[in-house]
Formats: C-alpha cells, sequence, structure tokens
C-alpha cells in the first residue's frame, strides 16, 4: 500500500491510465493506494481523503472497471452519479469524475480482448462498445465487491499467497466472470443530448486550458475560443466540475505551481518566477489564496523537498514493470 501526500505522485504507480487530481476542498491530502497485479489484471483500491475532481483515461486496448467500494461512497462520473452498487467502464476517453467528500473507490484494469472474450463465453451477449455506467443485479454487485476487497487484503497482508499460480489463475478466471456477468446483466444509464453536450463543452474547456497554460485568461475568453454562451458554461463545468469555470481555472493553476515549486531547485529558481509564469500577477493575493488552500506558503513549498516514492516492482505478469501493493 502507498501514501501519497500530492496529488499527482498518484500518477506514477499505474502506466495503464491516465488520473490527474485536482482536491477541491481545503485540507492535507494524504491518498492511499494498494495495487495487486494478477497474470493480465490490476487492481486498485483508492481513498482519496479530500472533495476534488479528476480526469481519467485508460490506453488504448484496455478498460478500467471502477465502482464505489464503500456503502456511503459515491461520485459523480460525467456528471452523472454512480452509487453504491454501480460500475463504471472508462475507455481512451477522457472523462471528468468529481465528489463532494472522500471516497473509497475500486478499479479493475483488463485487456478489452480478454473482456470482450470473456462475456460472449460466459454469457452468451456481446461486450458493449462504449464507456458506461451500469447497474448490475444487486447479487453480481456483492460479490464483484466482496472478491475486490479480498483480493485487496491478499495484496496488503498475505502477498505470498500471491504468488501462487493456482491461486492467482483461479482469482483472475473468477473476477473475469464476475466483471463479464455485471456488464452483461446490467441495465446501462445511458447519457442524454444535453450530458454529450456538456461532456463537449468540457472537454473542448480542458483542451483550451492546457494549451494556454501561462497566458491570463477570463470568462470572455473561454466563452469566445468555445462558442458558447456564460450561461452554458457555467451549466457544463457545474455538472462537471462542480465549480464554475474561474474557479476551475484558479485551482488548476495552483496546483501547477505547487507541482513546479516541488520539483524545483530553490538556489536557482524563484516563487515570483513560478507564480508569474502560471498566469498570477497579485502575488500578495495568491499567496493568501495558496496558503489557505495548502496549508503553507509557496516559499515553504519552495523549500521542502518533495517527498519521493521508490516503487518496488511487481510480481511477474502482464503488469510486470509496475508496482506491487
Amino acid at each position: 500500500m502507498f501514501d501519497f501526500s500530492e496529488p499527482s505522485d498518484c500518477q506514477a504507480i499505474n502506466r495503464f491510465e491516465q488520473r490527474e487530481l485536482i482536491p477541491t476542498a481545503r485540507g492535507r491530502f494524504r491518498a492511499k493506494v494498494t495495487q495487486v497485479g494478477l497474470e493480465g489484471l490490476l487492481i486498485h483500491q483508492f481513498h482519496f481523503p479530500l472533495a476534488q475532481v479528476g480526469i481519467v483515461a485508460v490506453n488504448s486496448g484496455y478498460r478500467s472497471i471502477g465502482f464505489p467500494s464503500q456503502p456511503g461512497s459515491s461520485f459523480l462520473h460525467r456528471g452523472r452519479e454512480v452509487s453504491p452498487g454501480d460500475i463504471v467502464v472508462i475507455g481512451a476517453d477522457a472523462a471528468h469524475q468529481r465528489s463532494s467528500t472522500a471516497l473509497h473507490y475500486g478499479t479493475i484494469l483488463l485487456p478489452i480482448d480478454v473482456l470482450a472474450a470473456a462475456v460472449p463465453i460466459m454469457t452468451d451477449l456481446e461486450l458493449p462498445q462504449d464507456p458506461r455506467i451500469v447497474r448490475p443485479r444487486s447479487a453480481l454487485t456483492d460479490r464483484l465487491l466482496r472478491l475486490h476487497k479480498n483480493i485487496v487484503l491478499l495484496g496488503r497482508n498475505n502477498p505470498d499467497v500471491l504468488e501462487l499460480p493456482q491461486v492467482v489463475h483461479a482469482l483472475e478466471n473468477e473476477l473475469i466472470r464476475i466483471v463479464a456477468g455485471c456488464l452483461a446483466d446490467g441495465v446501462a444509464m445511458k447519457l442524454t443530448a444535453g450530458n454529450r453536450r456538456h461532456d463537449a463543452i468540457v472537454a473542448a474547456f480542458e483542451e483550451f486550458l492546457e494549451a494556454n497554460l501561462y497566458r491570463p485568461l477570463y470568462l470572455a475568453d473561454f466563452c469566445a475560443a468555445l462558442g458558447v454562451a456564460e450561461r452554458t458554461l457555467r451549466a457544463a463545468c457545474q455538472e462537471h466540475l462542480g465549480i464554475g469555470p474561474v474557479r476551475y481555472l484558479a485551482l488548476r493553476r495552483m496546483h501547477l505551481v505547487r507541482r513546479v515549486l516541488l520539483a524545483s531547485d530553490p538556489t536557482r529558481t524563484t516563487v515570483t518566477q513560478v507564480v508569474t509564469d502560471h498566469g498570477f500577477w497579485e502575488l500578495g493575493r495568491f499567496s493568501v489564496s495558496y496558503k489557505l488552500l495548502f496549508g503553507e506558503s509557496p516559499t515553504a513549498t519552495l523549500r521542502r523537498p518533495a517527498e519521493r516514492h521508490q516503487l518496488p516492482r511487481s510480481r511477474p505478469s502482464l503488469f510486470a514493470d509496475l508496482p506491487a501493493a
């Protein structure tokens, strides 16, 4: 199990998935992640302590099956609520997820061909091609959560058991069987035309922010670049991000500033240089906002070396170059 004190550290553990986290609440960030690699599957259990917005996608050729892993834990995926009992299928297209409280979240990453082969063999149905939110029968979801939890606990407490090929093979086959059953049996929650339009707007908004990392930006700039009315942009951001576009820009850039400060040499870099490079010109106001969000001044961040995690190798598997729990 890994403890991460910076959101960007979570990206280091899985090269098959892109996950960017932007906490939207004040407080200390301390994520806990357990990772278990089987022969052809990668299992994760996440605990994120703060309200957050996440952007997640997986590499082409893979699917990530995600779900709330504890009662009372829920989140929004592409603006749609995902409650205990629901599962989310994530593909190569980036999707926004957000939670308003701490989140316990489980995932299973597997190659599409493995999953596609399992669905018709075990259910006589074809694998749905588009990423979606699915609600299976509760008996199937309970089996999925129970097996996922048991595998995570083995990874934490008895990792030697996962060195036994027959055990790994049996666990993997059963997990694939249950996932395939959930997808084939479940009721898919389809996106409305309004959902899809907001999806496209927020995706274009993210692309615009990425293309203009260091330029001062205002609400009028967003609307002009995206060709949408202010009211429409606000509604799309509220649905997907939980906050307005200007607030999201400020949070996003403050986290970028923090990432640069942590990675910089304080003898060669100044706070003023980094802050102004990211479009903040009122340095006093920025410092106050930064300290409220992160609990320390930008100068303290620059002088404090970032925590570095030496990640061990996994057991031999498809994911052999990834860290193990």
